[in-house]
C-alpha cells in the first residue's frame, strides 16, 4: 500500500482530493493532510509517505521549499498542483525531480492516471532497489571469488554439500567421512581457500535464503528460521542480527 500525504491550503480542494479519489483501488492511503508547507515538511519527515501531493502557493511555505527541504533525506515522489500563473515554479518543480504537475482546477481522472503511472514507477524503483539491496547482502555475506582450476576438491565438494542441505541439521563428520579426511583437515582447507570456517560460510548461506524469503511479505519469520535450517528461532534472530545488523523482523519492515 502505497502512502500519500496532501499539502493544500485550500479546505475545499484538500477535502476533494482526500474523499472524491478511490484512493484503496489505486492501492493507495491517505496518511495526512497539511495546510501549509511547515506543517507539510513535518508530516514528511515524520510520516515518510510514497506520494507527496502538494499546492505550489500556500502560507509560511509554499510547496517548492517544502520539497528542497526534504527531498534529499526522503523518498518519495512528487505531484505539484498548480494554476496557470505559476508556471515558473512549475519549472523549479521539475528540477526538484517532481514527478508530474497538474493545473488548477484537478481533474480527478486526470490524477486518477498520473497516480497509476506514478504507482508503476514507485514499485518499478522499488524492485531495483531491493534487487541492489539483495546484490550488497549477497557480496557481502558471500564474498568468495573461487577459482575453480586452483579449488581443490574438497572445498568445492564441501560448498555443493552445504548448498544442497543447509535447510537441514549438518553434520561435516558425514561429510567427512564421505570425503575421507579428518574434520580438522577439511575445516583448515576450506579456511585458508575461503577465508570463511565452515559454520560460518554455512550460516552466510542459510542467511542468503532468508533474505530471498523474507522479501514476501506474508512470510513469517519463524517459518523462515525453519525452512533455512535453523531450529530456534532466537538463535536465528541472533545470527541474523550480527551478520545483517538487525533483527529479522525490522529487516522485514525496513524500506530501502
Amino acid at each position: 500500500m502505497n502512502r500519500v500525504l496532501l499539502v493544500e491550503d485550500e479546505p475545499i480542494i484538500q477535502k476533494g482530493l482526500q474523499y472524491k479519489m478511490n484512493w484503496l483501488q489505486l492501492n493507495c492511503v491517505v496518511v495526512g493532510c497539511a495546510d501549509n508547507g511547515e506543517i507539510g515538511k513535518e508530516m514528511i519527515d515524520k510520516l515518510k509517505p510514497d506520494i507527496v501531493i502538494t499546492d505550489i502557493r500556500m502560507p509560511f511555505k509554499d510547496g517548492i521549499e517544502m520539497l528542497k527541504e526534504t527531498v534529499e533525506n526522503n523518498k518519495f515522489e512528487a505531484i505539484i498542483l498548480t494554476g496557470y500563473d505559476e508556471f515558473n515554479y512549475a519549472k523549479q518543480a521539475i528540477r526538484l525531480g517532481v514527478h508530474d504537475y497538474l493545473l488548477k482546477p484537478v481533474d480527478m481522472e486526470e490524477l486518477g492516471e498520473v497516480i497509476k503511472n506514478l504507482i508503476f514507477k514507485i514499485e518499478e524503483k522499488k524492485a531495483k532497489d531491493n534487487y541492489k539491496v539483495n546484490s550488497l547482502l549477497y557480496k557481502e555475506l558471500l564474498n568468495i571469488n573461487l577459482n575453480v582450476a586452483e579449488t581443490s576438491s574438497y572445498v568445492i565438494d564441501t560448498i555443493d554439500f552445504i548448498k544442497k542441505n543447509y535447510a537441514t541439521k549438518i553434520n561435516f563428520k558425514d561429510l567427512c567421512d564421505n570425503l575421507g579426511v579428518s574434520n580438522v583437515f577439511l575445516s583448515a582447507k576450506f579456511k585458508s581457500e575461503t577465508n570463511y570456517s565452515l559454520n560460518d560460510f554455512l550460516n552466510r548461506y542459510r542467511l542468503l535464503k532468508a533474505v530471498e524469503l523474507l522479501q514476501n511479505d506474508k512470510v513469517l519469520v519463524y517459518e523462515v528460521a525453519e525452512e533455512v535450517g535453523f531450529s530456534e528461532y532466537k538463535y536465528f534472530s541472533q545470527v541474523f542480527k550480527k551478520y545483517i545488523g538487525m533483527p529479522p523482523k525490522q529487516f522485514l519492515h525496513q524500506e530501502f
